[in-house]
């Protein structure tokens, strides 16, 4: 894989330019068909392994990542999902870490960085084939190789994550390919797959149930009306059951009752910005301008277009329906799906990108062909922009995180479990230790997540039941080191009585690490 790396450059990207401008041809063959892919899917894959290069040069990325190892190693010992382990996301991506660590060990995420180049690989090809389908060969060689150019267009941490914005990618762009193709059944399976692995992948059934109305709403000459009546309400049931049958079988193998809590009903409190307005509309702006740098190849084909529409001026007035309403209510849910929570994490913004990559490739179908060079030379130069940031940038709180599981690893045996009081679950895996509570992060327990500012933090805004069984952990398995890496958080200790009660009657402070206080466990008589 690595060996692409060397192939990352202008001289490269020029490379392609040749291919991207070959004329427009009609249908062909099949094995036509198989010799573009057999030319297109190599250049893709060495494209998509050059974007992704930044991924392996750090063990870990954000605290996401650690929070997926943690729950893969307390699954593969004997943990369930939604019972002894828990997260507000659904089980796809988890159980997909426990894999991994099953077959590849568990003391690197390499293999999910790997797991991580083929999704953004599947998510170009499947882009690709639905501009081809739509606009011709050129236009799928455009829009593969956009979408990967753009695909690293935000913070490293953000952009260069195994996490579950990247996973969802694959699922939204195979259901918009199945519905394309009329695939209803196996349209809902990719919209389940990509609500399975987080809940805001289900925004692309909107795009697809938009696809599903305008094949019913326009039957093939000469079909009877009571036909195409029938049509869309068997595309609809199919569909429906496509999504529904592994929505179902997710909860049935995890537990019901808690899939639904902790995927639908249990997240009242965090779906909201109250209490840090400006924080959230800071950090809301700063990604959004992040991401504008990255699509600066992109959003002015699309401007261009549009105007170009209005005042008749396309290159191919025969196309004038060539950006989709599908593709507009793509990107709109998708952007809706970033809104939903009021977090405007960085990692959000990935899902925007498929659409956009696609409503580009159509508008460069609408300008003169000299746009299609700028476009790609553009996404080029912002992609290794990028690129080097993601091989250069500092990540303290990685190094903290270490530090941290150093100190904690010095004084525990390996069969201790232990408490991290903090944002930083990668401090149990990096460790190699056991957490003594089945909530990995101080945010299920105080509500803080993301910087939240202190009005709306503490343990009246905790999910709902959680001290309770805290309290009870804490009394049954009670851990043999406590980290307190609060450093001053609105969720720090003296805020919160329980916490504050268990440390003052149970346990001494030893050390302080890197800010953090590490307190160890009085012994009993």
């Amino acid at each position: 894989m690595f060996r692409f790396a060397g192939t990352a450059g202008p001289d490269n990207v020029l490379s392609v330019l040749p291919t991207l401008a070959a004329p427009l041809t009609p249908a062909r063959p099949a094995v036509t068909r198989t010799a573009y892919w057999i030319r297109l899917l190599p250049a893709l894959a060495a494209l998509a392994c050059v974007t992704r290069v930044p991924s392996f040069v750090r063990p870990l990325w954000n605290p996401d990542e650690g929070y997926l190892a943690v729950q893969a190693g307390l699954l593969a010992h004997g943990g369930r999902l939604y019972e002894t382990v828990v997260d507000r996301k659904p089980p796809l991506l988890p159980w997909l870490y426990e894999a991994a660590f099953a077959v590849c060990g568990s003391g690197s995420l390499t293999p999910l960085r790997v797991l991580a180049v083929a999704a953004q690989l599947l998510t170009a090809a499947l882009l690709a084939s639905v501009a081809r389908r739509r606009w011709g060969d050129t236009a799928g060689r455009t829009a593969g190789v956009l979408y990967l150019l753009v695909s690293v267009g935000l913070n490293p941490e953000d952009a260069q994550a195994a996490t579950f914005e990247v996973f969802i990618l694959p699922g939204t762009a195979a259901a918009l390919w199945c519905a394309d193709r009329g695939r209803w059944g196996a349209a809902g399976t990719a919209v389940a797959c990509a609500f399975l692995t987080k809940q805001t992948g289900g925004a692309v059934l909107l795009p697809v149930l938009w696809l599903l109305y305008r094949r019913g709403g326009a039957p093939a000459r000469g079909a009877r009306r009571a036909g195409a009546v029938r049509a869309p309400r068997a595309g609809g049931g199919r569909l429906a059951a496509g999504f529904a049958l592994p929505v179902l079988c997710a909860a049935l193998a995890t537990d019901p009752a808690g899939f639904l809590f902790w995927t639908v009903t249990g997240s009242a409190a965090y779906a909201s910005f109250a209490g840090s307005e400006l924080l959230v509309l800071g950090r809301g702006l700063a990604n959004t301008a992040i991401l504008a740098v990255a699509c600066a190849g992109l959003v002015p084909p699309v401007v261009r277009a549009l105007r170009a529409r209005t005042t008749g001026a396309a290159r191919a007035p025969e196309a004038g329906g060539a950006m989709g309403a599908d593709l507009w209510l793509w990107l709109a849910s998708s952007a809706g799906a970033v809104v939903l929570g009021f977090h405007f994490f960085g990692h959000y913004y990935l899902q925007l990108l498929p659409p956009v990559a696609l409503l580009a490739t159509a508008a460069l179908q609408l300008l003169p062909r000299a746009r299609l060079t700028s476009a790609v030379l553009t996404s080029g130069c912002c992609c290794a922009l990028f690129l080097t940031w993601g091989l250069l940038a500092p990540r303290p709180e990685l190094a903290h995180a270490q530090r941290l599981a150093t100190a904690l690893a010095q004084r525990t045996a390996p069969a201790d479990r232990v408490l991290v009081w903090g944002m930083h679950p990668e401090t149990y895996w990096l460790a190699d230790r056991t957490p003594a509570s089945r909530y990995l992060t101080a945010g299920l327990l105080t509500n803080y997540s993301g910087g939240r500012d202190g009005p709306r933090v503490g343990e009246k805004y905790a999910v709902a039941g959680a001290w309770p069984v805290f309290r009870a952990e804490m009394t049954t398995r009670a851990p043999a080191l406590v980290v307190d890496d609060s450093r001053g958080a609105p969720y720090r200790p003296d805020r919160l009585p329980s916490l504050r009660r268990l440390l003052a009657g149970r346990y001494e402070e030893v050390a302080r690490v890197d800010g953090a206080v590490f307190y160890r466990r009085i012994p009993v008589g």
